[in-house]
């Protein structure tokens, strides 16, 4: 029984495992507009790879208002999106150095 467990797990971190990783990484990007008031960011991005977006510009909502403080017009930086009820939604924003 123990070896059956073990292949499942084996398994579904096969399947998903890649799916993960590439969740977990940052795309780039550069600011083109702010709407703070409707919470939303404009982006001329990169590959999105766990959307499996091509580059492109366009809108994105973001997770937290909070997010948009951070940047303004023009800046570079690294975010991370998701599809989050079919709006493609920002959760992570950081200003590039």
């Amino acid at each position: 029984m123990n070896n059956i467990k073990t292949l499942f797990i084996a398994a579904a971190i096969t399947a998903f495992g890649s799916t993960a990783f590439a969740a977990g990484e940052m795309s780039d990007a550069e600011v083109r507009k702010i709407d703070k008031e409707q919470g939303k960011l404009t982006l001329k991005h990169g590959p999105i790879k766990n959307l499996d977006m091509p580059p492109m510009t366009m809108v994105f909502v973001v997770k937290d208002k909070a997010m948009l403080d951070k940047v303004k017009a023009g800046d570079k930086v690294k975010f991370k999106a998701a599809d989050e009820g079919g709006k493609m939604t920002v959760t992570e924003l950081e200003a590039v150095r």
